[in-house]
């Protein structure tokens, strides 16, 4: 007997454009209950704008984007967008994740004990009061996530969630990641780092303005499904079982 996973999102033939040349042409994508999908591309791909459709802030100019009723989605900002100064706590930033029509100045006793929950799941117990400036590079990308858990999603969606940290945080982030998405969690990101995090995902879209190539790194980190997408010239090597992704060097002769 074979089983068909649930789907949450169904990106059909969706093309987009903000007033001039298509950003977006033609995207057809499934996003499924428990996957784990990573989308790279060179800047201005559209990888972005991709993921506005799937959270739905976007609509397409063309084609459609089918959510699962009832879907609970969460979304991690660039921690590089964040204003680190606003004067907001630990806490408060979690908190944000609650609907419009629930939030109020204060939190009740049951917000507090989930909010707790949640910051000890993810080794910030014991800084709910610390302002958002005062925490590592780390614990800062670690709040935004437990803003995002706070929903209890069923699809967790992040933008460029290992820019501008360091290689101890972007471990700490992939790890973390692996975990929920073990746990049953969907997840999305875009990304620029090919070695250091998509190398590690299950599944890998390539976009540059079309869907270059859809599945695991094996089978779409190839030097002519890079070159496609990224528009130069890339190696492919392996070591330790491991794919290593370079520039060729014809492209720095």
């Amino acid at each position: 007997m074979t089983s068909t996973a649930r789907s949450l999102v169904e990106v059909d033939g969706v093309s987009h454009s903000y007033g001039g040349p298509l950003v977006l042409d033609h995207i057809h994508l499934s996003i499924d209950a428990g996957s784990f999908l990573g989308v790279i591309g060179p800047s201005g791909s559209g990888k972005t704008t991709l993921l506005r459709l799937i959270l739905g802030s976007l609509s397409p100019t063309i084609g459609t984007v089918n959510r699962e009723p009832n879907l609970r989605v969460a979304y991690v900002p660039q921690v590089e967008t964040v204003n680190w100064n606003f004067p907001i706590t630990v806490s408060e930033v979690v908190l944000m994740s609650r609907p419009p029509s629930i939030r109020r100045p204060w939190a009740t006793e049951s917000e507090r004990r989930d909010v707790s929950e949640v910051l000890e799941q993810l080794g910030l117990a014991g800084l709910g009061d610390r302002h958002i400036r005062e925490l590592s590079g780390g614990q800062q990308q670690r709040v935004f996530l437990a803003r995002a858990l706070h929903r209890k999603p069923d699809l967790l969606v992040l933008d460029e969630p290992t820019s501008g940290v360091d290689v101890r945080t972007r471990h700490e982030v992939v790890h973390l990641l692996t975990d929920l998405h073990r746990a049953g969690m969907a997840v999305v990101l875009t990304t620029h780092d090919i070695n250091g995090l998509a190398t590690h995902l299950p599944r890998i879209a390539c976009v540059n303005r079309e869907l270059i190539a859809l599945g695991s790194p094996r089978d779409v980190l190839t030097p002519q499904v890079l070159e496609r997408t990224y528009g130069a010239p890339m190696e492919v090597l392996e070591h330790g079982g491991l794919l290593l992704v370079t520039d060729s060097p014809m492209a720095t002769s």
